[in-house]
């Protein structure tokens, strides 16, 4: 693996005008531009594994971006496989693997639809769920959460049941936030919470164990910033694992859509 490094030099002014040009164009966002330009320099081997991108300082500062408009391009490159976030470290260009990613029949297609609504309601209502739980949650919360990362590893590494932990997981910070609201509405979805239940397809960890390891690393990363009671951490981690969720399911309806 190459030594980490920033990979390119910092964009001109004439690249930012263009991003910003394409953008006004074609309608398309400068978060889907900005994860594109990325996505191109790591296929055609600018940008190598273990490349650590520039911090969303620099982003910002090279591409006269907002801080929105960077985290939704590095959610969107995070949710295709192609990026890694290590919290505290940086951003780390990963293999890419041809042909990687989720891919939905007809009757997913349509029903993945209906299961963007729930992660976009997910979004709102876990987000704050993870800032209260990292305030009030008690060691015994925080050993249900673990049992529950254990869980995922150990039956995602053997072949097993995946989405009874996750649940367990999301259901673990809502009850942290001792607020009974928050866990009676995720409750009352209960399974259909989690994507993998409605889109077969994702289910086995045989088809893409890699995106099993992507999902639990999120949830690590919620998890330790709720451990160490870091409020505006654990938001932030919560609403790029959704987000990130939303991404994938995305891909896979784009990639889907040709052959339905």
């Amino acid at each position: 693996m190459n030594a980490p490094s920033t990979g390119l030099p910092s964009p001109t002014p004439a690249s930012r005008e263009s991003l910003r040009g394409k953008s006004g164009r074609n309608g398309r966002s400068l978060a889907n531009l900005l994860s594109e330009e990325f996505e191109n320099k790591i296929r055609q081997g600018l940008l190598r594994e273990g490349d650590r991108l520039p911090t969303e300082s620099e982003l910002v500062r090279s591409y006269d971006v907002s801080r929105t408009v960077v985290r939704e391009a590095i959610s969107k490159l995070q949710a295709a496989g192609l990026v890694e976030t290590r919290h505290g470290i940086g951003t780390f260009v990963q293999a890419v693997r041809e042909g990687a990613g989720l891919t939905l029949n007809a009757r997913e297609l349509s029903e993945s639809v209906d299961v963007l609504a729930v992660l976009e309601l997910r979004i709102s209502l876990e987000t704050e769920a993870a800032g209260l739980a990292a305030q009030r949650r008690s060691d015994a919360h925080l050993q249900a959460m673990q049992q529950a990362l254990r869980a995922f590893e150990r039956n995602a590494a053997g072949g097993g049941d995946t989405i009874a932990p996750d649940l367990a997981f999301h259901l673990g910070i809502a009850q942290a936030t001792g607020n009974p609201y928050f866990e009676s509405i995720l409750a009352h979805f209960g399974a259909q919470l989690i994507p993998r239940t409605r889109i077969t397809s994702i289910q086995s960890p045989g088809r893409d164990p890699d995106y099993l390891h992507r999902v639990n690393r999120e949830h690590e990363e919620i998890f330790n910033a709720i451990e160490r009671q870091d409020a505006d951490s654990a938001r932030a981690a919560m609403r790029i694992h959704l987000t990130n969720s939303r991404e994938r399911l995305r891909l896979a309806q784009k990639r889907s859509a040709p052959a339905a």
